[in-house]
């Protein structure tokens, strides 16, 4: 694969293993349904960000940065690897989180301040908004920061789910299968503009559907399109001269709810139902809004019964433990 070329560090156990929900499947009546564990990543209780940070992380070593920045909201599982990658190859971190500081820390929040990570509390900027002026403030303390973009989605930290499917291909592979769809959570664009490259690079004849988990308040430029700049982007770092579209991109949009971070029943419902069909933990913000459209899509009848559908389990679980949390009642969401 044509990433090899470009600075990585080990961040976290790889490949992620690949298991068969029987139950859940038999439940639905079909189709077969496989689970991708990047829950499983290990980097501080894991998760799909570990896979861009190998890279971003690489490269602010080879700029001999001293600290990193990134942005989130206050449950930011994206934040809480960043912290977590900072302290394992010495670097500091500055974490630009939206809102207020909480009278107690919880859940991602608390991991971030264990690990070590110095936290900037930027109202209702949650998307990186004050990332420059954070980053021009250390460079005048006299640090040479290395700035994150939000959700780790720059055409580097895509490169990660580049990587990510080519470790699926060699996965399924092996275990003499075929894949059908891929589904998964999308947001800030990385993971499947990454998975996108990916899938053209190596030739894959599979389904990619992002399920929609954040609507932006203000886009210049819609989603598709942000998605289709990204791919390019990500391409041409890898010395591909590929072209994207938004045509390439299927991004299911009908399950975003009261808004980003607020708990419903689909979330709801969808974490509940794996937990008791097959033991698996789902997030209330990503993976469980994620996992509630594959559901619907699949009681809808979008998948052939005798088919095999993936779900891409992005972690995010340590945001179960904050207080907003609830399988009782809707309960607002900052993940």
């Amino acid at each position: 694969m044509p990433f090899h070329h470009l600075p990585r560090r080990s961040l976290g156990f790889f490949p992620t293993p690949i298991v068969e929900l029987p139950r859940l499947s038999q439940s639905l009546g079909g189709p077969r349904i496989l689970i991708k564990r990047d829950d499983q990543t290990g980097l501080a209780l894991g998760g799909n960000k570990t896979r861009k940070l190998e890279f971003l992380i690489a490269d602010a070593l080879h700029q001999n940065c001293d600290c990193v920045i990134t942005a989130g909201a206050a449950q930011s599982n994206h934040c809480r690897q960043t912290a977590a990658a900072a302290a394992m190859v010495g670097l500091e971190c500055h974490l630009v989180l939206g809102g207020t500081p909480p009278e107690q820390a919880n859940g991602n929040l608390l991991l971030d301040e264990v690990l070590g990570a110095t936290i900037h509390w930027t109202g209702a900027d949650r998307k990186g908004e004050q990332l420059s002026a954070i980053s021009s403030q250390l460079q005048a303390q006299g640090h040479h920061p290395y700035v994150i973009p939000y959700g780790g989605s720059n055409a580097l930290g895509a490169v990660g789910f580049v990587a990510a499917m080519a470790e699926l291909q060699q996965q399924i592979q092996a275990m003499k299968q075929s894949v059908d769809a891929i589904v998964f959570a999308s947001s800030s664009g990385g993971t499947q503009a990454g998975l996108t490259v990916g899938r053209s690079l190596l030739a894959m004849d599979v389904e990619l559907i992002g399920i929609r988990i954040d609507k932006a308040e203000d886009e210049q430029l819609s989603y598709g399109d942000q998605l289709a700049e990204l791919a390019t982007a990500t391409a041409k770092m890898l010395q591909s001269e590929c072209q994207f579209h938004p045509v390439d991109f299927r991004v299911e949009t009908a399950y975003l709810g009261a808004g980003y971070g607020v708990m419903g029943d689909l979330e709801r419902s969808a974490i509940t139902f794996l937990a008791q069909s097959e033991g698996i933990l789902l997030d209330p913000v990503y993976s469980g809004r994620a996992m509630g459209g594959l559901l619907d899509l699949i009681r809808m009848g979008q998948f052939n019964p005798q088919g095999t559908v993936l779900f891409w389990h992005t972690g995010g679980q340590p945001a179960l433990f904050a207080p907003q949390f609830s399988l009782k009642e809707t309960s607002s969401f900052s993940g």
